[in-house]
């Protein structure tokens, strides 16, 4: 099937090295920011419930005797990081200001929205964000997407998201303009990385497919030495080389971490010269660059058209992963062994 770019769908990420704390986000007013929501905003604050923590004998990874009276510098310092870093996190839909939004091809932009003040984009790996349009009088418009925001970058939820003449949010987005709000809300979960990391992983992108990937590698790389050596493959399939998505960085990441990242290609029409794969996906290049199906501390992750999914792992049943099937299934992987998103 071919490897059309597809929806953003797929995964905040959160620094491992910090405890996310969730709360419900204020809804700020934007003065005269056109609203894309009817839906009236919530008046109130955030609070962090680090006196629970502290009770509990836990902050930041750091334990202390609570019979005793006095709390350690250590613990004080930990408690001061955590008010600085507050990972950000919606459970009510909450709207958020568009700063800038930029293109990136001929028919993707990038878009990056506000946070309130001090609070991060760390979310854990992998999960997405529900983003919410409705007009006056209309059912609302909801669709996931999945920031590409680095867990630490502080103040800003940053997405890039492909246009469909056809799609129901996408053309909105597209019309939106610095100053507009839209509302979010999440994370919803997804694969669980901290609760089953792997040390060999592929992954198969097709389009806009790429923003999740793009989150599991960049948690990979902040593993510490001491950590899982985890090594990645990616094959990322477009139709033409301008529809390549966040080229740039995927390139520099394979340039400086050539032990851990590994990047191939894949292109329906390429030009004359290509080096990378032509084509579709095909059970060839699964065996030449995915991990073999016996390797059982690996993992190959797909994301994007659903009839590129389907074709690959057999398709999803709604939120579900649904049997799997295609062309992995063929060449003998194991359901477990298999994440669809």
């Amino acid at each position: 099937m071919r490897p059309l770019a597809t929806a953003v769908s797929g995964a905040f990420r959160a620094t491992t090295t910090r405890p996310a704390f969730c709360f419900t986000s204020k809804s700020a007013s934007f003065g005269n920011a056109r609203h894309f929501s009817t839906r009236p905003e919530k008046k109130g604050g955030s609070k962090i419930l680090l006196a629970t923590l502290l009770g509990a004998g836990a902050v930041a990874g750091l334990t202390f005797n609570q019979s005793k009276t006095t709390v350690k510098p250590a613990v004080k310092e930990a408690v001061a990081e955590v008010k600085e870093k507050i990972h950000f996190t919606a459970p009510d839909f909450t709207p958020l200001k568009l700063v800038e939004v930029k293109h990136v091809s001929h028919n993707t932009k990038y878009y990056r929205f506000e946070l309130p003040k001090d609070q991060t984009a760390g979310i854990p790996v992998a999960s997405c964000v529900l983003a919410r349009y409705q007009a006056e009088g209309e059912e609302p418009v909801v669709r996931p997407y999945t920031p590409i925001s680095s867990a630490d970058t502080v103040g800003f939820l940053e997405f890039v998201i492909k246009k469909y003449d056809t799609g129901k949010l996408t053309p909105i987005l597209d019309s939106m303009k610095p100053g507009d709000t839209l509302e979010f809300k999440g994370p919803l979960p997804k694969y669980n990385w901290e609760k089953d990391q792997k040390t060999n992983v592929g992954l198969i992108a097709g389009g806009s497919g790429i923003t999740p990937m793009v989150q599991i590698i960049r948690r990979v790389l902040d593993e510490k030495p001491t950590d899982k050596k985890t090594k990645i493959t990616l094959i990322f399939a477009n139709v033409n080389e301008n529809d390549i998505l966040l080229k740039d960085e995927l390139d520099q990441i394979a340039k400086e971490h050539p032990d851990k990242v590994k990047v191939i290609y894949a292109l329906d029409n390429p030009p004359e010269g290509w080096a990378g794969l032509k084509g579709y996906v095909t059970a060839d290049a699964i065996k030449k660059y995915m991990p073999n199906p016996e390797d059982k501390d690996s993992i190959i992750m797909v994301c994007g058209p659903p009839p590129m999914v389907a074709s690959l792992a057999g398709p999803k049943k709604g939120m579900k992963q649904g049997e799997l099937g295609g062309i992995l299934k063929e060449l003998g992987y194991a359901q477990e062994n298999v994440f669809k998103f």
